[in-house]
């Protein structure tokens, strides 16, 4: 039997395009719960300064030829800088070869997630690699609030679980910030686990404390409205390191988040890569790994415009 050619690398190459890169990026964006509520923002490879009001100017009332009134405004410059987050797939070569095109729908899907996930751990939690509390990427996470609303903690014949969301409300409206606006509640995120929960519950007329926004693709971070705000539920809302931790809320104008560019991708078929504590050689077990990296940031402006939901005695999510 002839012997045939050796698979190099190129072989594989065109599984992963550069336009089929795109999509992943993209995905990740949906499935990623604080990214949906948080402020995008031009992400520079060196970071970006964005100017945050400390201080704003007043207006004032002038008649015909009056003098307009002045007033000094200060505006206080914070730098989001890029993080590197990789992630490495690897897959039998027959897999590929059997199915390119599956393989690739598979592969977006799965570094979609885990992309989604990690960031969110990561802005939420300070969680860090292999989920290590404390080790996060960003210098501040939206977890640092001290505000906390238990979930369980207003009667049930008080609001029960639509009480504990107005408490929320009224935590985040009693702060400002240091430019003196009031924060505003808009958004929530919560885990997927509480999902049941909210679907069941009403307020005191009756009405469902989740409103579903019809969506196509159930798969990304399911969207709906809490209290007419935009909430989003998510695999990476809750961290192993925060297992009490089910939910946040919070003025979202406060957070901001960016990326340099896309996915960037190499494949192999040669390098050996650590699999389970163990050096593997791709070589001779006929592997395939796909090393995907992006490069994100993160800042949370004030930690003071954001509550946590937490879920300490497991209390049910009960109705009014």
């Amino acid at each position: 039997m002839a012997i045939s050619a050796a698979t190099k690398t190129s072989d594989l190459s065109g599984f992963i395009t550069p336009e089929q890169a795109a999509p992943i990026f993209e995905r990740a964006a949906r499935v990623s719960a604080v990214q949906q509520l948080a402020q995008r923002v031009a992400l520079a490879a060196s970071g970006t300064k964005i100017p945050v009001v400390t201080s704003r100017p007043a207006a004032g009332w002038v008649g015909e030829g009056e003098q307009k009134p002045a007033s000094s405004g200060a505006i206080t410059p914070k730098t989001i800088e890029p993080k590197k987050l990789a992630a490495i797939f690897v897959v039998s070569a027959e897999v590929v070869r059997l199915n390119p095109a599956q393989f690739m729908e598979t592969m977006q899907d799965s570094f979609a997630e885990t992309f989604a996930v990690a960031f969110d751990r990561a802005a939420l939690h300070d969680e860090g690699p292999s989920g290590a509390a404390g080790g996060g990427p960003f210098s501040t996470y939206i977890g640092q609030t001290t505000k906390t609303v238990e979930f369980g903690s207003t009667a049930q014949n008080a609001g029960g679980t639509y009480g504990d969301l107005v408490s929320a409300l009224a935590k985040i409206q009693s702060d400002s910030d240091s430019g003196g606006r009031r924060y505003r509640l808009t958004g929530w995120t919560f885990d997927d686990i509480m999902e049941a929960g909210l679907l069941s519950s009403v307020d005191t007329t009756g009405r469902p404390l989740w409103v579903d926004v019809p969506m196509a693709d159930t798969t990304v971070a399911r969207g709906g409205t809490v209290i007419g705000r935009p909430a989003f539920m998510g695999e990476g809302v809750a961290s192993a390191n925060q297992t009490d931790v089910v939910g946040f809320a919070g003025d979202w104008s406060q957070a901001a988040w960016g990326a340099v560019g896309g996915i960037s991708y190499r494949i192999t078929t040669e390098a050996p890569v650590t699999i389970g504590g163990n050096l593997v050689s791709l070589f001779e077990n006929n592997l395939v790994a796909i090393l995907a990296e992006a490069e994100y940031g993160f800042l949370c402006n004030d930690v003071d415009a954001f509550l946590k939901f937490t879920n300490t005695n497991n209390s049910p999510i009960t109705s009014a």
